[in-house]
């Protein structure tokens, strides 16, 4: 059986995804949920540290046991290191409405125009507000399907270093060779998906905001396990 590790952006957490492993549990598949709460804790580099939850989040399977990689948002830079990282084969690895990396070399988890921006919410001790609060209210309530997701998500949020998104990932030469796929939830990520049609990799649209997988659970579901299937 193949397992699906599902990753969520650092800037927000595991609730991210905690639905949607449900929904592919309760249709047979088997999910796990790393967390990455902390990998804002201490200096960079940050890298290694998503390297390691993600790795202490599959510890229980077996180094045999394929797995199905599935990163959201800016998770998608991480990609290269974890594939190169982890214990177990890769079968696929998906990108949920994230960051495509580049092919070889280091990708920036954010360029200077969005660095400038976060420059100025920074606060004195060189850390961000959450990342809900980066945003205007008319920006923020579509993501939430009702307020009791929304108080869960927002709550766990970190804090984190301004630093973080300072980073440059390493991108390992071959990390894309294997199958992969993405899934498109908004527009601010078209781009991204043409970027993985380029590469030959399947990809599916579903209409919604950037934190769809918690508000349409068994399409995201459905649509990963369709992925995960697709020659790619």
């Amino acid at each position: 059986m193949t397992v699906f590790v599902l990753v969520h952006s650092p800037s927000v957490g595991p609730a991210t995804w905690r639905p949607v492993a449900e929904e592919l549990a309760s249709a047979g598949h088997q999910a796990v949920v790393p967390s990455l709460l902390e990998v804002g804790d201490g200096g960079p580099p940050y890298w290694p540290r998503v390297v390691a939850a993600v790795r202490a989040g599959v510890a229980g399977l077996s180094e045999n046991q394929p797995v199905v990689l599935v990163v959201h948002s800016n998770a998608g830079v991480f990609a290269p290191v974890l594939i190169d990282g982890l214990t177990q084969p890769v079968a696929s690895c998906i990108f949920a409405d994230a960051a495509l990396p580049v092919g070889a070399g280091s990708t920036p988890l954010a360029d200077d125009e969005f660095l400038a921006f976060l420059r100025g919410l920074a606060g004195p001790d060189g850390r961000l507000p959450q990342w809900t609060d980066w945003w205007s209210e008319e920006d923020v309530a579509p993501m939430f399907p009702d307020d009791r997701v929304r108080q869960v998500v927002v709550t766990e949020q970190p804090r984190l270093p301004l630093a973080y998104y300072q980073e440059h990932v390493p991108a390992p030469a071959g990390w894309d060779r294997g199958r992969g796929g993405y899934l498109l939830f908004s527009a601010a990520y078209e781009e991204q998906a043409d970027l993985a049609r380029a590469r030959g990799w399947p990809v599916r649209t579903i209409e919604g905001e950037h934190l769809h997988q918690i508000v349409a659970t068994r399409a995201v579901s459905l649509a990963l396990v369709d992925l995960a299937s697709s020659p790619g």
